[in-house]
């Protein structure tokens, strides 16, 4: 009987889509060893979480059509070995981008709060703790974005009545759309030099890997706060963010968002009351999960159907 095989939980949407062409399974685990025994009747392959669709993976599928992830990375998916065996690998660009500037927003308002803080005082019974501390401002402040995409450009929209100041460094953004956001293109190191909030909304790629080094953050604004919801690979490190929180030139770190994952949680980084952490969960909101298993559903009828999906990662397979 074909299946269509989950490297994790899917929305329930997802198994009436698929019906028509298989049964929908879930691997009782992230791991290659789990997954292999159950790719010989597979035709699809949905990969969640820490789940990889590797070389090993795809050779040990013969009849895998088509390779679906629920987001808009694909990382964990190998893409020149799909490619080898002529199937089409779709995602979900820009179906989850509101959830996550979000929650990136959500971040920058904690850290900037000081939330956590005041919250573990209060219920220790120090009520005196109000002295203790001063939480920032928004009015004001300059915020960088390092990426100027989909989640980007919503983070500046969210933020514009805040009445920040917003710029950003991405090399391949539209100039008129940062323009129509009122946002100002600069260098990274412009940004790292003059952003009180610095958010991170690059994909990984090979020119974005350790973005965030030791080097750049030698520049950093005193007292900046730094969020991560896009890859942990723009980050060259945990070290060298904790030694920015350590020595006072970063006022505090958010990550939804590890290399590996997940991370080693007895990393010193993690005992820190200025770095809030959540685990690479802050987009699946239930309209976000939804959003982005029905595009990627789509599109893996379409394949299935024998048509060209919308949203193709390797379109060299229809060549």
């Amino acid at each position: 009987m074909a299946t269509i095989v989950c490297t994790g939980p899917v929305e329930p949407l997802l198994y009436d889509m698929m019906q028509p062409f298989g049964e929908v399974v879930v691997a009782p685990d992230y791991t290659v060893e789990s997954l292999i025994p159950m790719m010989d009747e597979a035709v699809g392959l949905v990969v969640r979480g820490e789940g990889l669709a590797n070389k090993k993976v795809i050779e040990s599928s013969p009849n895998l059509k088509v390779i679906g992830r629920p987001g808009v990375g694909y990382n964990n998916v190998d893409i020149a070995a799909a490619t080898a065996r002529k199937i089409p690998v779709v995602f979900a660009p820009g179906a989850g981008a509101r959830a996550v500037a979000e929650a990136t927003m959500a971040f920058m308002l904690a850290l900037c709060k000081n939330l956590s803080f005041w919250d573990t005082q209060l219920k220790a019974g120090n009520w005196h703790s109000r002295y203790e501390s001063k939480p920032g401002d928004f009015d004001g402040a300059t915020l960088g974005i390092v990426g100027l995409g989909r989640i980007g450009q919503i983070v500046a929209q969210l933020a514009m009545p805040f009445q920040m100041k917003i710029i950003a460094h991405d090399p391949y953004a539209d100039p008129d759309i940062a323009k129509t956001l009122g946002v100002k293109m600069v260098s990274l190191e412009q940004l790292i030099v003059a952003s009180d909030f610095i958010t991170m909304h690059a994909p990984a790629t090979d020119q974005t890997h350790g973005i965030i080094n030791a080097d750049i953050l030698k520049h950093v604004k005193p007292g900046a706060i730094l969020v991560n919801l896009a890859r942990g690979d723009l980050i060259m490190s945990l070290d060298i963010l904790y030694d920015a929180l350590r020595d006072g030139r970063l006022a505090a770190v958010g990550l939804d968002v590890f290399t590996p994952e997940p991370p080693d949680i007895n990393h010193p980084i993690f005992k820190l009351p200025n770095c809030l952490t959540a685990p690479h969960s802050l987009g699946g909101t239930h309209r976000a999960l939804e959003k982005l298993f029905n595009s990627m559903g789509s599109d893996m009828v379409s394949v299935l159907e024998g048509r060209r999906p919308q949203h193709l990662v390797n379109p060299e397979v229809y060549a």
